[in-house]
């Protein structure tokens, strides 16, 4: 699985309903995101959108068709049907092995079976795979995208709380899961972090937390604040990055990454996190929140991103679906080269 920064062929989302769970009450404000997604997105890559069927075809187009700064000869629809917008989690994961792209389809559960129905979802990576020509693997075990983060050399960094989650994958231990990962991503070496943060119903995917932005190098959320619930587990997190080692037994530059404020919505706290970026060819889409540290946290990114628009979007209605643009998009890399 090549590391995201690494070159796009394209970048998938799913076209968010409005009759899905993930908005309620705010479904309104949804679509300008994913049109302003697609539009920072669409100056340096492709951008293949999944749609429920033909009416909502129609509605898409025609709100592309309204954005002057799309690249519309670069956004492409197709009827693929989806249950929620999140294709980072239910996307199909794309891999490369002499000079063939192909996809990994693993199981899809609704992050342990919280939001049935899910079953639209589970059959994309499939439908794609179809529709590219692809070849697909298929290895019966229950896996979210946005639980693991890989370098690109051989090292995957995930999380304990969620692959060790018996919602996931009641039968299998951490060498097994292991097992998986190494066969199905071609990695050698896992990197296990211990909890999410808080507001995560995921059961604390990696990509709110902790992310890679070069083969060496790993950025990581932090709490200042020792009276909030996600000081401890983030610290925790931090000592054990420092401690790792990557897959030829090297030491990684460990960046942090500051916290927003507590972001909450009816009572309920939001997992609001400057971690859940998305590189892109051109642009690495940032969630901002209207807060302090925005500022900073673009500018740590920026620094790891010299080449690319670094663009901090207010997230503040987006992170109401329990996610941000890393939940949002999966990539497609460049096809290799075949072999001489």
């Amino acid at each position: 699985m090549p590391a995201e920064w690494e070159p796009h062929a394209a970048t998938w989302i799913s076209w968010p309903r409005a009759e899905g769970i993930s908005f309620p009450g705010l479904y309104e404000r949804v679509p300008p995101l994913w049109l302003r997604m697609i539009e920072e997105l669409s100056s340096g890559e492709d951008v293949d959108v999944n749609v429920l069927d033909e009416a909502d075809e129609r509605r898409v187009t025609a709100l592309l068709d309204r954005a002057p700064t799309v690249r519309r000869e670069r956004v492409r629809l197709h009827r693929i049907p989806t249950n929620e917008p999140w294709c980072r989690d239910h996307g199909p994961i794309f891999v490369v092995r002499e000079g063939e792209l192909a996809v990994v389809d693993w199981g899809y559960n609704a992050w342990g079976g919280k939001y049935p129905p899910f079953d639209r979802d589970d059959a994309v990576p499939r439908r794609v795979a179809t529709l590219l020509g692809l070849r697909a693997f298929h290895p019966g075990i229950v896996m979210e995208g946005g639980s693991l983060d890989v370098n690109g050399c051989g090292t995957l960094l995930t999380t304990e709380s969620c692959l060790l989650n018996p919602n996931r994958n009641p039968t299998l231990d951490r060498a097994a899961l292991e097992h998986h990962l190494c066969e199905y991503l071609g990695v050698r070496h896992v990197v296990w972090l211990g909890d999410g943060i808080a507001g995560d119903d995921t059961d604390g995917h990696v990509d709110d937390i902790t992310r890679f932005v070069a083969s060496d190098t790993i950025v990581t959320a932090i709490e200042d604040d020792p009276a909030d619930e996600n000081h401890r587990p983030l610290q925790d997190n931090l000592e054990r990055l420092r401690a790792a080692r990557d897959q030829d037994g090297r030491p990684f530059t460990v960046l942090t990454l500051p916290m927003p404020r507590r972001v909450e919505r009816d009572g309920q706290r939001l997992p609001a996190s400057y971690a859940n970026f998305y590189v892109g060819n051109a642009v690495v889409l940032v969630p901002a929140f209207a807060d302090p540290a925005d500022a900073r946290a673009l500018e740590i990114l920026g620094r790891c991103f010299p080449s690319r628009r670094v663009v901090g979007i207010d997230s503040r209605d987006l992170v109401w679906g329990l996610g941000a643009f890393h939940c949002a998009t999966q990539q497609q890399p460049v096809p290799p080269r075949k072999p001489a």
